[in-house]
Formats: structure tokens, C-alpha cells, sequence
């Protein structure tokens, strides 16, 4: 387009297209904010297509949302002088895995980056047609009214205040334990207390596994010697459990819960007095993509010289996350009428037994024979009359 003071924009005639842009020796910004194409004057300044006045070329050739909508391509190959991105290094990354961003950027950014990028893909310039497999948009952290932070409110926290108060751990944690990981949720200063103290009791009982050179206890029956013992056998399970959990919630971003889960399992590990640092290692493995600080500090501390983050990350053993008791249902004709609790792989019998001598059961059989007992695994007893 063209810049006339007269006839107003003028757009360049169609047989002087393209317009092919001009080597630029200095791309330091304007005092007026224009494109650095504004200072070179042999291109800028132009004759108008219809008076054939004083007219000036339009610089802003290219808005900022054309430059933000193809730059994940860039880091294909970012040293690449020649080419915006090697066409096997493109093969190799693209599309990108998992797009993840503000709210405000789910309709214009994604409705953009698609077309550029299907505009390439036309083009023979990336291999793939869309740029993402997977886009998933992060809940807005409001101020503790409710409302959204703004300058102009006064209402927005400072995150460096907040980390010189109670560490970036804390900060970190909190953020994921808030609520969510897809739903607008209030800042609250009095919530924040709650990671602070789980981390000062994770490093509690850290300290107190630094203090045990060994681990000690029998060594339960039919379980390898070394792998648990009767004083953490309970912890280990609840581990194990906590493993899976964590490691399922993070893949499906449900931060929170997975912070829960681990919050659970320090209250049991505080109780015991001999932990086994096993056991604790595992831990610490598991929290440090939420609190890398106080998890580096206290990884080396039991004698681990590279960093957690770059250690295996703890698969769950199967054998632990069954419970010794099971809940199930006691039913008569189809209907609910009791639970049960029993013992994994208790015989049938011995389980049927028990719910025929179940106080409630036997007053809604009242004395009658059943014609059936129905017992269906792990899960119910049916008493059909």
C-alpha cells in the first residue's frame, strides 16, 4: 500500500507486484515508532500511483502476529543462517507435541499460527499440515477479590516479594496446588502457608534420614532382603502408590492432586522413625519437578553427585499397590445393602460366609433361604431370595 497525502492509501498496481523488500543495514527502532524501512528513503518515498504526487510506502509490512505465529519452527534449528529451519531437523520436532497457553491466546494466536503455517505447508516449506498435536489453555490467577490484576487496580502481586518472603520453591508449588491447572483461581496470601510448611517438613524428615547411616528392621517374609522392611513396608506402599499417581496426574496436568498425593504420603513418613533413604530418594525424585530447590539440596545431600533432574525417574511396582483389605458390596436381589470389608484372596466361601452373618444383611433377608449367593471378585456378594 501507498501513503498519499492526497488521494489517501492507494494500493500498488498490480503490475508492480511483488513488492520486494529492501537490504535493511539497521534495524534499530524509529524516534516515531515506525518499521526501520522508514529511514530508507530511496525506497520509502515514492510517486502516488494516481496523482502522481509526494507519497510515502506503507512500512508496516508485517504486524507482530505474523512474527509470533511461525517462531516454534525457529527452534527446529535456531543457528541456521541460510534457511529458517533444516527440512530433517523439521521432519525430526514438528508438529509441535503440546501447545500450551493463556486463555486469551486459545482463538486469535491459534486461528493465526494455523494459517501461517498451513500457508508453508502449501508452500512445501514444513512437512506437516498442522502445527500442533495437542493445545491446552492455563486458568488466569486473579487478585484475592476475584478480580483480574491490573496495574491500574493496584492489585497485582509482585512474584519477586513473594519469593524473598517464603522461597521460589514455595511460589512454584503453590501456583500448581491452587486449584485446577484449567480454571481461573483468587490469589490468597493465607493459602500460600500451606506449601511453605509442607517443604520445611519435607526437609525435616530429610534431615532425619541424613542422620541414618542405615537402614534396620526384619526383613518381611517372602520379600527380598534389602528391599523392605517391617518399619517402612507401609510407607513403601504408599509410595508406590503415590509413584503412579503422580507420575498419571502429571501427564494429564492435574498438578494439584498429584501435590495432594504427595502431602499424604510425608504425613505418614514423618511417623516413622527409621526411613529408608531408598525410599526417600524415590520421593524427592518425584517432588523435584515441583520444588527443584530444596530437592537438589537434599539429593546431594545423601551422597548423589549429578543432579535429581537428570536421574531415572522411579517406576511403581505393581506388587504395592494392592491393599491387604478390599471394600466390596453386600447386595440381596440387586440392591445395596452393606459393605464388607475383607481380605485379598480371601477364599469365596469364607467371603460369602461373612455376608450371609452381616447384621444388616440378615435383617433384610428375614429368615428366608436364598435361592442364590452370587459373589463376583473384589466386588460384591449378591443374595438373591
Amino acid at each position: 500500500m501507498i501513503n498519499c497525502e492526497k488521494c489517501g492509501l492507494v494500493p500498488v498496481p498490480e503490475k508492480d507486484l511483488p513488492v520486494e523488500l529492501p537490504k535493511v543495514k539497521n534495524y534499530q527502532p524509529t524516534d516515531s515508532g515506525e518499521s526501520p524501512l522508514a529511514n530508507i528513503s530511496k525506497w520509502v518515498n515514492v510517486k502516488c500511483p494516481k496523482c502522481k504526487g509526494k507519497a510515502r510506502r506503507e512500512t508496516d509490512t508485517m504486524p507482530n502476529w505474523a512474527g509470533s505465529s511461525w517462531y516454534y519452527l525457529r527452534y527446529t534449528d535456531p543457528r541456521n543462517a541460510k534457511v529458517f529451519a533444516d527440512k530433517k531437523n523439521l521432519k525430526y520436532w514438528t508438529p509441535v507435541d503440546w501447545y500450551n497457553g493463556g486463555n486469551e491466546h486459545t482463538t486469535l494466536h491459534l486461528l493465526y499460527s494455523r494459517f501461517w503455517h498451513k500457508f508453508l505447508f502449501d508452500l512445501k516449506l514444513v512437512p506437516t499440515s498442522e502445527p500442533y498435536m495437542k493445545r491446552t489453555s492455563h486458568g488466569l490467577i486473579l487478585a484475592e477479590g476475584g478480580e483480574k490484576m491490573s496495574k491500574s487496580k493496584g492489585n497485582v502481586i509482585n512474584p519477586d516479594d513473594i519469593v524473598e518472603r517464603f522461597g521460589a520453591d514455595t511460589l512454584r508449588l503453590y501456583e500448581m496446588f491452587m486449584g485446577p491447572f484449567d480454571q481461573a483461581i483468587a490469589w490468597s496470601e493465607e493459602a500460600i502457608v500451606g506449601p511453605r510448611r509442607f517443604l520445611e517438613k519435607v526437609w525435616r524428615i530429610g534431615q532425619q534420614v541424613l542422620k541414618q547411616k542405615n537402614s534396620s528392621g526384619l526383613t518381611l517374609p517372602g520379600v527380598p532382603v534389602g528391599t523392605h522392611t517391617v518399619q517402612n513396608y507401609s510407607v513403601s506402599k504408599l509410595l508406590h502408590k503415590t509413584i503412579k499417581k503422580v507420575s498419571e496426574d502429571i501427564e494429564s496436568m492435574r498438578f494439584n492432586t498429584a501435590i495432594s498425593a504427595m502431602m499424604i504420603l510425608t504425613n505418614e513418613m514423618e511417623k516413622k522413625e527409621n526411613l529408608s533413604q531408598k525410599d526417600f530418594k524415590s520421593f524427592l525424585q518425584i517432588l523435584s519437578p515441583f520444588a527443584p530447590h530444596v530437592t537438589e539440596e537434599l539429593w546431594h545431600g545423601l551422597g548423589e553427585k549429578k543432579s535429581v533432574n537428570l536421574s531415572t525417574w522411579p517406576k511403581w511396582d505393581e506388587s504395592l499397590l494392592m491393599d491387604e483389605e478390599i471394600k466390596i458390596a453386600l447386595q440381596v436381589n440387586g440392591k445395596v445393602r452393606a459393605e464388607l470389608v475383607i481380605q485379598m484372596n480371601m477364599p469365596e466361601e469364607d467371603i460369602k460366609k461373612k455376608a450371609l452373618t452381616n447384621q444388616t444383611i440378615m435383617k433384610h433377608v428375614a429368615g428366608k433361604e436364598p435361592k442364590r449367593v452370587i459373589y463376583v471378585k473384589n466386588r460384591l456378594v449378591n443374595i438373591v431370595l
